[in-house]
């Protein structure tokens, strides 16, 4: 079943999850372990991240650097389609520009669609360690519009093969990602906002946001793209802290800011296991207020633990 139609049936909020996947070398195990604990809760849909190969330079006998592909993490495919079979839950692969060009994104779409799978996030993927900037694969995309309108495309029937006579269409629910404190590289919130609202033009069907530790920036966000005629479902990403060291990670990586009384409260812990308890309370807070302001659903950025999570979801069940 589609995102959408999950929303559009829901009489509440839905609480959904998002998993890393496994390490190269570890069991599938790892996943189920950490979905197990939240099946409980029925989640309509479940995302499985993608993480493209990175590359390592060994020195050759001659003294030249020879590069080699690094996969860290298997692919999506494989994986949602473990998790349908064991849990009959519905999954969104993450499908990203990085490391792909257009025709190995066309054949992972219609290895996923023989798989029945129903949904798709559509993202432009980071840089790898060793870029500056993002650098598309040639004959790959540089932005998530761009793939978002392939995606689209098939879903009309249109493949990279123009030859092709009766080709099947896909049905392809598009999600992409939307950042209620603008994308690290838009210049302004309007200029995100802009960019957004093409991506749903060219056939988004629904937004899920970058984490956030404010609500208030949700509700902005959400109030500004009902402005701009941007009406498909918002979902806002949430992420528990976990960690001392998250207070400089997160907002390092994913270019946030986090509120001071949150600082504060975890800044006078003084193990892990005291600031797990304050990302906890802090999380069921921010879910209990974007209940009350009518979110569609809540989705929970794991990082492959559950046990936090878990225990918020819980308290609205």
């Amino acid at each position: 079943m589609k995102v959408t139609e999950h929303i559009k049936n829901a009489k509440k909020t839905l609480f959904s999850f998002e998993i890393l996947p496994p390490l190269k070398g570890t069991s599938i195990e790892s996943i189920y372990n950490s979905l197990d604990p939240l099946m409980e809760f029925n989640p309509p849909f479940i995302d499985v991240t993608y993480h493209r190969e990175e590359y390592v330079y060994k020195k050759r006998k001659d003294g030249l650097l020879e590069r080699r592909s690094v996969r860290k993490r298997p692919g999506t495919v494989g994986i949602c389609a473990a998790i349908m079979n064991k849990y009959n839950v519905d999954t969104v692969p993450h499908i990203i520009c990085g490391g792909f060009n257009q025709e190995e994104t066309e054949n992972a779409l219609i290895d996923l669609d023989f798989l029945g799978v129903d949904n798709v996030l559509v993202l432009r993927g980071d840089p790898i360690k060793s870029e500056t900037y993002f650098t598309p694969e040639e004959g790959g995309h540089s932005y998530a519009s761009e793939l978002l309108q392939q995606v689209d495309g098939m879903n009309k029937g249109i493949y990279l093969d123009e030859e092709l006579k009766n080709s099947a269409p896909t049905d392809f629910c598009i999600g992409v990602a939307g950042y209620p404190e603008k994308h690290f590289e838009a210049p302004n919130m309007r200029s995100d906002i802009h960019f957004l609202k093409k991506k749903v033009e060219a056939g988004a069907d629904y937004i899920v946001t970058q984490m956030f530790f404010d609500n208030q920036q949700y509700f902005d966000f959400v109030n500004l793209c009902r402005e701009n005629d941007i009406n498909i479902p918002i979902i806002p990403g949430l992420k528990p802290v976990s960690t001392n060291k998250q207070l400089t990670l997160l907002p390092q990586r994913f270019h946030l800011n986090m509120p001071n009384p949150l600082v504060d409260e975890v800044l006078k812990c003084k193990t892990n296991e005291q600031v797990r308890q304050v990302g906890v309370e802090w999380a069921i807070q921010q879910t209990k207020e974007l209940i009350e302001f009518g979110a569609p659903c809540i989705h929970f950025y794991t990082m492959g633990k559950s046990d936090n999570v878990q225990k918020i979801v819980g308290t609205f069940s």
